[in-house]
């Protein structure tokens, strides 16, 4: 396979270098993208797909600016054919007047994204645009329709039936695990060593799903620690020295790091299917695990505390402010106000337990001054938990944490 997915670049490269023109060269990118649409070639269209993927990898922020102003406002839908075309399917539904109006709702944008996918590496070239353009959308909202179909078609494209779960361990290839080091988004990985830790004991896993289009790169990881029973703090699952198990001995499943790889693919969700499919593998691999957990940061306990009018019916109770916040905080929409919360049980998890002092690192301390979570995944309720999550909004959570979060009193 390395063979032949190093022989198909070098083949389309000299084709791509044979096909280009001086015409081509000359013409502006925007140019080239009406080009693009208007091509039926399929050497042609590859062809102006990489100029314009390769024009764009060297252009400057104000440039990149004005390309996606381009695709914005020039590539637009017709508000006007939309109409007609959704009164004539009114008046005589058939699959060519349903045809008609479905083309006119979708902008040339759409076409264009789609057939600058032609090419290899293109898809996680695309990626990469759609990052830069995150970026630009939080200045200049106009842009944000642009990212409607960007996000649009990548929810197509990163379905879950293209996604393949890969296992990550210290006989990875090299630069997986160099990428693993460098995403990591939940508790630093300080040196090859603190890797080999996390990955290479028994009683460790790790999990990745990939995309056959950027086979090299993770679009998020889950790390993994198979103990006996529910852990209450990340030093003790992460110390140096830790006494392990084998992994048939443990009876826990703890999720403690799920890092996204990919920031130009935002609001595509792969964790829900990711800690199921790792949930469902590992019951497979190893029956004797009953209990599937996270050990899970409260991200914005602090920033929501210093304007908070509660406070722990005894004073420094870390864990009654944590779980208050948990179930009580919310946002405008009814949904909690922390992410990690939101996404946990959005998956159908339970609020299980809130521990003090269970992350003492500068982040841990930062965010919830140590505190943190475990959500429980109870694989025979997720479904029921979910639909009631996304449906009434209920936080589900043990009786434990109900008792915290009633410990608090009103500040004065």
């Amino acid at each position: 396979m390395s063979f032949f997915g190093g022989l198909i670049p070098t083949v389309f490269e000299r084709r791509y270098r044979g096909a280009l023109s001086d015409d081509m060269v000359g013409r502006s990118t925007t140019q080239l993208a009406k080009d693009l649409l208007g091509s039926r070639g399929e050497v042609s269209g590859s062809t102006l797909a990489r100029l314009i993927l390769d024009r764009y990898g060297a252009m400057t922020a104000d440039e990149k600016r004005a390309f996606f102003e381009f695709m914005t406002h020039g590539l637009e839908i017709n508000a006007q054919d939309v109409t007609d075309t959704l009164q004539t399917y009114r008046d005589a539904p058939s699959k060519k007047t349903y045809r008609a109006f479905a083309s006119a709702c979708e902008p040339d944008r759409q076409e264009l994204i789609r057939r600058l996918n032609q090419v290899p590496d293109a898809t996680a070239r695309l990626v990469n645009m759609r990052k830069d353009l995150l970026q630009f959308v939080r200045e200049t909202p106009e842009l944000e329709p642009l990212d409607v179909d960007f996000q649009h078609l990548f929810s197509s494209w990163f379905n879950r039936g293209f996604l393949v779960l890969r296992p990550i361990n210290w006989s990875s290839p090299a630069d997986i695990l160099e990428k693993i080091i460098a995403y990591e988004a939940v508790h630093a990985i300080d040196s090859w060593d603190d890797l080999r830790r996390r990955l290479q004991p028994s009683d460790r896993r790790c999990f990745g799903f990939f995309h056959l289009a950027m086979a090299g790169e993770p679009l998020i990881f889950v790390e993994v620690a198979l103990t006996k029973g529910i852990p209450n703090s990340i030093q003790d699952l992460l110390a140096d020295g830790r006494d392990g198990i084998q992994a048939e001995d443990a009876d826990t499943a703890v999720f403690y790091s799920i890092s996204n790889c990919q920031a130009g693919l935002a609001g595509i969700s792969f964790g829900n299917s990711l800690i199921k499919q790792v949930a469902a593998d590992l019951s497979r691999d190893l029956p004797n695990l009953k209990t599937f957990v996270t050990l899970s940061p409260i991200p914005g306990l602090n920033a929501w505390a210093q304007n908070s009018d509660v406070t722990p019916a005894i004073d420094g109770d870390e864990r009654a402010l944590a779980a208050h916040y948990l179930l009580a905080a919310k946002r405008g929409d009814g949904m909690p106000v922390d992410p990690v919360a939101r996404f946990h049980l959005g998956n159908g998890a339970i609020m299980h337990a809130v521990h003090a002092s269970a992350d003492t690192s500068r982040n841990g301390m930062a965010q919830s001054n140590g505190a943190m979570v475990n959500y429980l995944y109870d694989l025979s309720q997720i479904t029921t938990n979910h639909e009631q999550f996304v449906t009434d909004k209920t936080v589900i959570a043990s009786p434990d944490v109900h008792a915290l979060s009633a410990s608090m009193t009103l500040g004065t």
